[in-house]
């Protein structure tokens, strides 16, 4: 690796790395030889921004744009269909849900009814959480809509004692109350929001369903080891770092590893860089010499690297 990065994540404590991280972070998400159901489609809650992938029983005609009713955790709501899944990525089988059924009118027209309650109920939640002195931020509030239930999302810092505010907004809402506390990655992917590189959130706008993000990935990748500059708005690594993790990880298992030593042109070289994306390597000599050779020069036989 390049001697000119900036590698301030070495010198973090394992606390701090564990902050950058993923949980799981060897978390295999994927379905194997799995065949999914066809149709299979990807569906998004929207007060989440949270991805899910449904399948069909009899004939049902959806297209983009349309909405249906399904179960979820918290249970059963209005979806927005996104379209067919032809390759599904990160998901497991047993993420596959079935569509109860399509949305009426009314059901849209009631949805969005209850869109206008939950900015009210966002106030009086704030109030009653100013009032029993709790440390905690309100992110969305939601009501489901086969439902009488309300969801508040929140996130703290250490775990909260919420069950006398539980009391409390019961004997204002009068129906079911259900609070979650979500996790730094969630919040982002609720709320939205423009990343370094200018464009929206990958959580918010692309994928919920992506790979756990490790210290691993951007050194596969040849990226700065600059905490600052590898990590999102949310303070873990970026999502991104999971796209092409994969076609690094094949590409390098072709090249030579950095710190590699071999004799070349009579001379004992070191290998400082291996770039996957040009596919040059940078070697430097006990006499002074820096090399850029292209990796097609780069042999393995029996075990060891040559240079043709």
């Amino acid at each position: 690796m390049s001697d000119v990065f900036e590698n301030d994540i070495e010198k973090l404590s394992p606390e701090e790395l564990a902050a950058l991280e993923d949980d799981n972070v060897q978390q295999d998400v994927s379905g194997g030889d799995f065949v999914y159901p066809d149709p299979l489609f990807k569906l998004k809650l929207e007060y989440s921004s949270e991805g899910v992938y449904a399948t069909v029983t009899g004939k049902m005609d959806l297209k983009a744009g349309d909405y249906v009713i399904i179960p979820t955790r918290y249970g059963k709501d209005l979806a927005l269909v996104m379209g067919k899944a032809v390759c599904p990525v990160g998901i497991r089988p047993s993420d596959v849900i079935t569509i109860d059924r399509k949305a009426l009118p009314e059901d849209v027209k009631r949805a969005e009814e209850l869109k206008k309650k939950e900015e009210s109920a966002f106030k009086i939640f704030q109030e009653k959480v100013a009032v029993h002195k709790l440390d905690m931020k309100l992110i969305a509030t939601h009501y489901l809509l086969e439902e009488q239930k309300v969801l508040f999302f929140f996130s703290a810092e250490n775990r909260v004692d919420f069950r006398e505010l539980v009391k409390d907004l019961v004997s204002v809402f009068k129906m079911r109350i259900e609070l979650r506390q979500i996790g730094v990655r969630d919040e982002s992917r609720i709320t939205g929001g423009l990343g370094v590189c200018g464009r929206p959130y990958c959580c918010h706008s692309v994928s919920d369903k992506l790979r756990p993000v490790s210290i691993r990935m951007a050194k596969d990748q040849n990226l700065s080891l600059n905490s600052m500059k590898i990590s999102g708005q949310c303070g873990r690594l970026l999502c991104c770092l999971s796209y092409e993790h994969e076609w690094y990880a094949e590409a390098r298992k072709k090249l030579p590893n950095e710190g590699l030593r071999l004799v070349y042109d009579g001379t004992n070289f070191r290998i400082t860089e291996v770039n996957p994306l040009t596919r040059m390597i940078k070697m430097s000599g006990e006499d002074g010499r820096l090399l850029e050779i292209a990796a097609s020069r780069f042999e393995h036989t029996n075990g060891r690297w040559s240079i043709n």
